[in-house]
């Protein structure tokens, strides 16, 4: 029984209700007004130079046309991908698997904030980007962005969680803001992320019918239009779904690849099939298969293709085909020479050639644009099952879908990043590729640490957010695909180091000494929070420097102060409070190309004092650093 409104009807919404339906081109997002905050107020409205253009026989004078794509708050989002943060990202052993040994990454945080922090350290250094974002659908969640702050308060609030702990809301049709929220979202996250792919790097965009046009023209826009490579299409249900009011079943989804630059976008290709090719004559040419010599083009078009085939060893005319056949006579003729021709026993047989298999080229067929078979959204569903033996999360994308782009993309030692990471289905598909074909590729997933809905399996399976569950399945999966392939994958890299997005290490005096009183400098021991481990301070270097977070870390003592040296003497770092002429000149002796060490660490005015000497004895080149 429906409710009674007990109002007036609403003649504006009816009327802009049917303007829409007789002009949907004129259909926008527009900005009303600015709230007690500043921020504006969008609302979906009628373009009413569309409409007056539209009723109009003639050109309608108004404002310049220009061919852009744009929306409300397009430039704020730019300044969401530009501006700089205080931020870090601090290791945790304990959630990790093999920490010291392993290249992959996990990453906790806002994958804003989280692409910022790597953009120097990764620029250019990963071969292959997959997302899966939330899709436009009135139904699911995307990423809010707070676009009302001026710069200044940008770099204090952008990424934080809401009360809830949360980033993520709702974004309904009803929003007047619906198309904008999510492009806002999208943009500033690609812009950056274009930046970290290689020059030979590729990026896949995961997408449905909702924002699949938004999504290539944002990215038309990123990448270059010259740098499209397809929109593949992913068949992505079995069964027929009779949920959708047209009448149709939506059984696709759609993967957008762009290249970083033009001219290197070629994927591999599909695997050949060779299993036609057989040798049942034992012909020393090899396998064999039969091909079709009929021709394509018509008599008018081909004239020295339309003649009579005569086998010469039998007599038998064959005649011709209606199209003639593929081949002139002279090049007929060799083949014959050859023994190329399979000549059937009967006149109304159709004569083919021999294609032997030694012969194929070297380049493989191209790639499909339609992705099907044993990629089924179903059986991602099915992984997670028996992985978790609950089904724990919905929607997950099938690992094995990722682990066909990664095959025809990547080879050893490329890096693979997911920043909507999710269940971690990319981080699956690369352990499962490598573990395929004994290749060394790394991960790098990022997630923010969104609340599981205290209803759902995930909750009640002890699942307190969608990293927990990211995690786990790494862990489960890696040890299954070692199970499953003991002697393969004794070398397989099934670990992942653990980094979580915070604030900086250090005090506001680090970067604000002038607005310092010199009344409170007594209290100021150190310029670096007391709750952060030298380990925290360590990986906040590495990325300031551009030392890859997943670079071999060994921890020693040098004349009882703890040293960190990282990729081999790249970067040697010790964050203890008074360190001595021995440690520095021990630590100078290993020649590292960077040495970083606190500003307030050196024992007395004497080791100041001979702390340049000492390097410029032993390893000038060195860069010093102090934080």
């Amino acid at each position: 029984m429906d409710k009674m409104k007990m109002q007036s009807k609403d003649r504006t919404q009816e009327n802009f209700e049917k303007l829409a339906a007789l002009f949907p081109n004129a259909v926008t997002e527009t900005i009303t007004g600015y709230d007690e905050d500043g921020k504006a107020i969008i609302e979906r409205a009628i373009d009413k130079d569309v409409l007056q253009q539209e009723i109009s026989a003639v050109v309608v004078e108004g404002r310049d046309e220009r061919y852009q794509f744009t929306w409300p708050d397009k430039k704020k989002s730019i300044l969401a991908a530009n501006a700089p943060i205080r931020k870090t990202l601090r290791p945790c052993r304990e959630e990790s698997v093999d920490f010291d040994n392993t290249e992959n990454l996990y990453i906790e945080g806002d994958n804003l904030d989280v692409l910022k922090l790597l953009q120097e350290t990764y620029l250019g250094k990963v071969k292959m980007i997959y997302i899966d974002p939330p899709y436009n659908t009135g139904h699911d969640f995307v990423y809010n962005d707070d676009f009302k702050e001026n710069t200044d308060e940008y770099m204090e609030n952008s990424g934080q969680l809401d009360e809830e702990g949360n980033r993520l809301f709702q974004n309904t049709e009803s929003n007047g803001r619906f198309h904008t929220d999510w492009l806002n979202m999208l943009y500033p996250r690609l812009k950056i992320a274009r930046d970290l792919l290689s020059d030979d790097g590729v990026i896949f965009i995961s997408i449905d019918d909702n924002e699949q046009e938004n999504t290539k023209k944002i990215c038309d826009e990123v990448f270059g239009p010259d740098n499209f490579v397809a929109c593949f299409v992913w068949k992505s249900r079995q069964n027929k779904d009779n949920r959708n009011l047209t009448g149709v079943s939506i059984d696709h989804e759609y993967i957008m690849c762009y290249s970083k630059t033009f001219g290197n976008r070629k994927l591999k290709g599909a695997d050949r099939n060779t299993h036609q090719y057989q040798n049942p004559d034992n012909d020393p040419r090899g396998p064999w298969t039969s091909a079709n010599m009929a021709g394509l083009l018509s008599e008018d078009q081909r004239p020295n293709c339309h003649y009579d085939l005569i086998n010469p060893a039998t007599g038998i005319n064959y005649g011709k085909p209606k199209m003639g056949w593929r081949y002139d006579q002279h090049t007929m003729e060799r083949l014959i020479s050859e023994n190329r021709i399979i000549w059937p026993t009967t006149p109304d047989g159709r004569p083919r050639r021999k294609s032997f298999l030694s012969e194929v080229s070297n380049v493989l067929p191209g790639f499909s644009s339609v992705i099907g078979e044993s990629t089924y959204t179903r059986t991602a569903t099915k992984c997670i099952e028996e992985l978790f033996d609950h089904r724990i999360f919905e929607f997950s994308k099938p690992e094995q879908i990722v682990r066909i782009l990664i095959d025809q993309t990547t080879s050893e030692h490329d890096i693979i990043l997911d920043f909507f990471s999710g269940s971690a289905s990319s981080a699956h598909a690369v352990m499962r590729q490598n573990a395929e074909d004994n290749e060394y590729r790394r991960f790098i997933m990022v997630q923010l640490p969104e609340l599981c809905d205290e209803k759902s399996e995930a909750y009640k399976a002890g699942y307190k957010n969608i990293c927990e569950i990211g995690k786990e399945r790494i862990r489960r999966a890696g040890k299954k695909i070692k199970e499953d392939n003991p002697l393969n994958t004794q070398n397989l890299d099934t670990g992942f180091r653990v980094l979580k997005l915070d604030s900086t290490n250090m005090k506001d005096v680090y970067y604000n000494p002038h607005d310092v009183q010199m009344s409170i400098l007594d209290n100021l021991e150190s310029n670096i929070k007391e709750d952060r481990t030298p380990e925290d301070l360590l990986f906040q270097v590495m990325l300031d420097l551009g030392v890859l977070l997943s670079s071999k870390i060994e921890e020693s003592e040098i004349a009882g102060k703890k040293v960190f040296n990282v990729a081999d003497n790249f970067l040697i770092a010790c964050f203890d409070e008074d360190v001595s002429d021995e440690t520095i000149t021990a630590v100078a002796k290993l020649q590292p190309a960077y040495f970083v060490m606190r500003d307030s660490s050196m024992k007395n005015d004497s080791v100041a004092t001979n702390f340049d000497q000492i390097f410029a004895t032993y390893s000038p080149d060195t860069v010093r650093k102090v934080i």
